[in-house]
């Protein structure tokens, strides 16, 4: 362990110029996160005596991270996004704000502006040789009233357990749509049963999972944003029941009132909306919706992406 420097007026002093603190310019609150992140990182290298090869073993490896953009991956995998799902239902509770149907995370695949329909559509395009499913529901406020004009943004990944954008070999936009429901607040899709995933057995968020002796493997899953007028925005997804994986999400997602029940229908004269080929699988979710008169609050958290 070397000499601990920390608190020291040289140790105090070189972390105020680096992070700012000694000028007007810049961002105040900026300034604030570095100066703990700094701190942070300052105390845990010395408390862990990190040689030089572990920090330089460790700026490559955000490099990695980088190069094969892993980031929101990592994100996931340690459970930030989960950590922000907690936080946001504490706060929530406190407020009297609690309800409707839970959030959990978004993921790192969303791709923006999927093509729109009213009421239902077609999400796969006839590719790839999955079972055929039918996902429907109705989208209602808390008094269990059907929202008009709800848009429901759907993306899932395909057989493989890739998503179009992504994987290059699907095309564009396949297993993504937004569906407007009418005055009966129903949504409802053909497409096919998604699979669930792995983190890249090569990648770097993998390689860091090892050495915590975790797995990275997500449940069989179908994302959703949920919004509606006078109505909370919802970030949420549904997993399968059945899957292996369904309470062993590296992610962290899974929520009980999230599991959805996938039903098998091999009998075809049993009268569906829509012309669907047997067997399929058919899965209904309800979505609930909270009540909001923060116009702000309808809509998605807009951010840098670049896929949007």
């Amino acid at each position: 362990m070397s000499q601990n420097i920390i608190n020291t007026e040289e140790f105090n002093t070189f972390l105020t110029i680096s992070c700012g603190l000694n000028t007007d310019e810049g961002n105040p609150r900026m300034k604030q996160i570095m100066h703990r992140m700094m701190s942070d990182f300052c105390n845990l290298i010395e408390e862990f005596d990190i040689s030089d090869e572990e920090f330089w073993t460790a700026v490559n490896y955000l490099n990695v991270l980088g190069e094969r953009k892993e980031v929101a991956l990592l994100a996931a995998g340690l459970g930030l996004e989960h950590f922000l799902d907690m936080r946001a239902d504490a706060k929530e509770l406190a407020a009297g704000q609690a309800g409707g149907t839970p959030r959990t995370i978004e993921g790192p695949l969303y791709v923006a502006n999927a093509p729109l329909s009213k009421g239902y559509t077609r999400m796969d395009d006839g590719q790839d040789a999955g079972e055929p499913m039918w996902l429907f529901g109705q989208v209602t406020d808390q008094h269990g009233k059907p929202v008009s004009g709800a848009i429901v943004d759907i993306w899932h990944a395909n057989t493989l357990g890739n998503y179009s954008f992504f994987d290059q070999s699907q095309s564009e936009y396949n297993l993504r749509r937004r569906i407007e429901t009418g005055e009966d607040g129903r949504y409802a899709v053909r497409s096919i049963l998604p699979s669930g995933y792995g983190c890249p057995p090569d990648g770097p968020t993998q390689s860091l999972l090892n050495q915590l002796g975790r797995h990275g493997n997500r449940p069989a899953h179908i994302h959703f944003f949920v919004s509606g007028p006078g109505h909370k925005h919802l970030t949420t997804q549904i997993n399968l029941n059945g899957d292996a994986y369904l309470w062993d999400d590296f992610a962290f997602a899974t929520r009980e009132e999230l599991i959805a029940d996938p039903i098998k229908v091999t009998d075809a004269n049993v009268s569906r909306d829509r012309d669907m080929p047997f067997p399929h699988t058919e899965i209904r979710f309800d979505f609930q919706l909270v009540s909001s008169d923060a116009v702000d609050e309808e809509k998605r958290i807009k951010r840098e992406r670049a896929l949007e």
